[in-house]
């Protein structure tokens, strides 16, 4: 697993919004909208946390979009361990005082 991504308010605000469902599939811009962001935000986010090993991604079926005449989803959840790591990392943000900016998780949290 690469190194943790540096973790602004922005970026805890796309872990918080998929650690409400960490097992459940979100695409971009349902996550945009709960965290608040832009999707020209979210989506280097996103890129960063994939990256990192924390979150993965894969495309929706055709028909499933076709059928609603709407674009293909990109849809986005944790790895197997990104969820705990996300939470460890946030809760590392809280403790050390250190201004999110400032922190960057060692890899394997």
């Amino acid at each position: 697993m690469a190194a943790g991504p540096r973790l602004t308010p922005q970026t805890i605000a796309v872990l918080r919004v998929l650690l409400v469902t960490p097992t459940t599939p979100r695409y971009g811009l349902e996550i945009a909208r709960e965290a608040g962001l832009k999707t020209g935000t979210l989506h280097p986010i996103l890129a960063r946390l994939q990256h990192a090993g924390w979150i993965e991604s894969f495309w929706e079926t055709p028909a499933d979009h076709e059928d609603q005449g709407r674009p293909r989803r990109r849809y986005y959840r944790f790895t197997g361990d990104g969820a705990q790591t996300a939470r460890r990392a946030i809760a590392e943000v809280s403790v050390s005082g250190a201004g999110p900016s400032e922190l960057r998780p060692q890899p394997g949290y």
